[in-house]
Formats: C-alpha cells, structure tokens, sequence
C-alpha cells in the first residue's frame, strides 16, 4: 500500500487519530527513549511540580503527529523533511488525545505538502500545534 502522491491532495484534506494514553504507554515510551524524566514515571516528585501528578511525555504526543502522517495523510511513503512543535498545555495518563493534520500548502516544484499539526484533549483543549513539511510518496508508474 502506498499514500496518495502530491497530486491526490488537496489543501483543506484532513486526517485524524485519537487515543487514551494509559501509565503503560508513558513507561514504554521512557523505555524505549530513555527519557525517565521523573515529571512523567515518578508520582510522588510530579505531585511537587506545578502540574501536580505525572505528565506525558511531549514527544509521545508528537508521534501521534507521525502515525496520522505516515499512515493517512498522505500516508505509506512519506518522509518527514521538518516539525514544528509547540507544547500549550499539560496531558495527563487517562487523557485521550486527537491528534489531527490538514494539508495547508501543495509545492508540487519541491514535492512537499505544508501541513497544520494540532493535538486536542478529550475537552477540546489544544494540547500541542505546529506545522510540519512532508515529502509524500512518488506513484510508480504501473
């Protein structure tokens, strides 16, 4: 299976996931990144900070950003060329993420898509917006 190529998009085409983040997926991400910050696996130390229990990991959010990229829109094959992240508010485990893309730009001389990048809570609350330039797959010719 293959994305759709520069010339089967459209600007205003969207594509969306959601997913409750559970306390497995904020230990397998420290897992496997390393990141064992203990403002996300360390309850008694997060219950000190100002959001006063464990946060998410913020780059657990932005491979949300990725999955919808490189399965949807535009989908198998893309590359990322470039992600613009901004952070505007604290998730938590429980809380169920969309994280959502719309084509915002065509540049056929380059091959990239300008995208909007947003991740919302289960209230509606952006949680993390950027931009993001992909490459999307080139159709083979049959």
């Amino acid at each position: 299976m293959i994305g759709k190529s520069i010339g089967e998009v459209r600007i205003g085409d969207t594509a969306e996931l959601s997913k409750t983040i559970s306390e497995s997926d904020v230990y397998l991400y420290a897992g496997i990144t390393g990141d064992f910050n203990p403002a996300h696996i360390n309850e008694p130390y997060a219950a000190g900070t100002v959001f006063r229990t464990r946060i998410v990991h913020g780059m657990l959010l932005a491979g949300f950003i990725c999955s919808v990229v490189g399965t949807q829109l535009p989908g198998p094959g893309t590359i990322y060329v470039r992600q613009e992240l901004n952070f505007s508010a604290p998730v938590r485990i429980g809380d169920t993420i969309t994280a959502r893309v719309e084509v915002l730009e065509i540049i056929p001389a380059t091959n990239r898509l300008r995208l909007k990048t947003i991740c919302v809570n289960q209230d509606g609350a952006v949680v993390l917006h950027g931009e993001a330039i992909v490459s999307p797959p080139l159709k083979k010719i049959p």
